[in-house]
């Protein structure tokens, strides 16, 4: 594979963050605002305003702006996506098992990013794009003054329904290690900056 360019979101169209979300599975409904909205809201928004939400967060077009994640270039070709930002970005966590099971620290610390959704469109994966996303999510909070960065990927066992979080493998290349096991299929993968 070409060596992936990976850009932050407001430096890509609403256009190419599209394409990937279309053609990245469950991510043409979801638009990575599963972790965003409450369960109530979640239920009420439909795929458009999900749409509009993330191109919003994501600053798509608006160089300078603030950016929720990544998108990777293969070839000119927008190919895949990572969201990441500071975990208080995402309230569902702050509620979740996953990341709180076994650990105890400061849920609003906002100086701890997360990275909480890969997108891979289906012609490019299987190549280590989301490998090349998870380095760069980790580069991009450091950038970004993140004091530490971390993941809740899939172990093996999992359900592969929810590859959109990682896999260990893919935060491992990154630098992660796994702090917590919350679940037999689910990981905390971090490290600090």
């Amino acid at each position: 594979m070409t060596e992936p360019r990976i850009v932050p979101a407001n430096h890509a169209s609403r256009a190419d963050l599209d394409l990937v979300m279309r053609e990245g599975g469950d991510a043409n409904s979801c638009r990575c605002q599963w972790f965003k909205l409450p369960p109530d809201e979640w239920k009420a928004t439909g795929r458009e305003a999900r749409d509009d939400a993330l191109v919003a967060q994501a600053g798509c077009g608006s160089p300078g702006a603030p950016t929720s994640g990544l998108l990777a270039y293969v070839d000119a070709e927008p190919a895949g996506w990572v969201a990441v930002e500071p975990r208080t970005a995402y309230p569902r966590l702050r509620t979740a098992r996953i990341p709180w099971s076994g650990r105890d620290e400061d849920r609003d610390d906002a100086g701890v990013w997360a990275v909480t959704c890969f997108v891979v469109r289906r012609g490019f994966r299987g190549r280590g794009l989301a490998k090349a996303l998870a380095v760069a999510a980790v580069a991009h909070a450091r950038a970004g003054g993140a004091s530490a960065v971390e993941g809740y990927p899939r172990v093996e066992g999992g359900n592969v329904s929810d590859l959109f979080v990682g896999s260990a493998s893919v935060f491992a290349a990154a630098g992660m290690r796994e702090v917590s096991r919350p679940t037999p299929a689910r990981a905390v993968m971090r490290v600090e900056l």
